[in-house]
């Protein structure tokens, strides 16, 4: 299964939840790949990987006839691997507009981990750029963090919009596996009030997993770690548990 992570901003968590969900699934003994398309190659940065451990990475991947297998690194944690982000994903975009059929490029080239992995994962930029539209059309579904205030849901609605437009025009299957309240600060009325009108508006599409506010989440990119090594008791780590169980129960896999 594919799932891409995508936003319509910066800073809701989006990284962060990608390299937590996906270390959490291969705690579970799950084969799984992490794909970086984000030029800022956050996740790649998280999971440890230098600046001159980057390449070959997504860019070469997708445009420049390496390998695949050629692309892929062993992370720290057992049973995840990364495919990371150089800053050439920039250019890639650029280059992508100048293809005919340039949303499903990355579709293509993953066919080569068809039955490798149980989950494979991709980070994308914000937005619907190409890199992330190419995301949506090679994932069977994906995942919405948002930090919870009014103007957050409808910015949501723009991108389900958007998601919508990208499936009908590439004939994608991909599906809303879940909105993931991330970054939430209860200690604001208008947080609570904005998960409230979130789960009314949207319903079972909310992951019932709320990531909340939490210093150790912040702090484990800077030690190339994911919260379960940096701080294993911590609430973000547990949340992050939760979140993993929630996600094997939507996809299908009971766990």
């Amino acid at each position: 299964m594919r799932t891409a992570i995508i936003s319509y901003k910066g800073g809701v968590g989006k990284t962060t939840t990608a390299v937590n969900l996906a270390a959490a699934l291969a705690r579970r003994g799950r084969r799984v790949l992490l794909v970086d398309l984000d030029p800022n190659a956050s996740a790649s940065r998280s999971l440890g990987l230098e600046r001159q451990q980057l390449a070959p990475g997504a860019a070469d991947l997708m445009l420049f006839g390496r390998p695949a297998a050629e692309t892929v690194r062993r992370t720290g944690v057992a049973n995840l691997d990364l495919i990371p982000a150089t800053v050439d994903l920039a250019s890639v975009e650029v280059e992508l507009g100048r293809l005919s059929r340039n949303e499903r490029v990355l579709a293509n080239k993953l066919v080569t981990f068809s039955g490798r992995y149980d989950f494979t994962f991709i980070d994308c930029p914000s937005g619907m750029g190409l890199l992330t539209r190419n995301a949506l059309a090679a994932a069977n579904a994906f995942v919405v963090p948002l930090v919870p205030h009014f103007l957050a849901i409808h910015g949501l609605e723009r991108l389900l919009e958007a998601v919508g437009r990208l499936r009908h025009r590439c004939q994608s299957d991909t599906r809303l596996l879940g909105i993931l309240p991330a970054l939430a600060d209860y200690r604001a009325r208008a947080t609570r009030d904005s998960i409230a009108a979130l789960r009314q508006r949207f319903g079972n599409d909310v992951f019932i997993t709320e990531i909340r506010v939490n210093t150790s989440l912040a702090e484990a990119p800077a030690y190339g770690q994911t919260i379960f090594d940096y701080r294993p008791r911590s609430t973000g780590a547990r949340a992050y548990d939760h979140l993993a169980e929630e996600f094997l129960l939507r996809s299908g896999d009971p766990g």
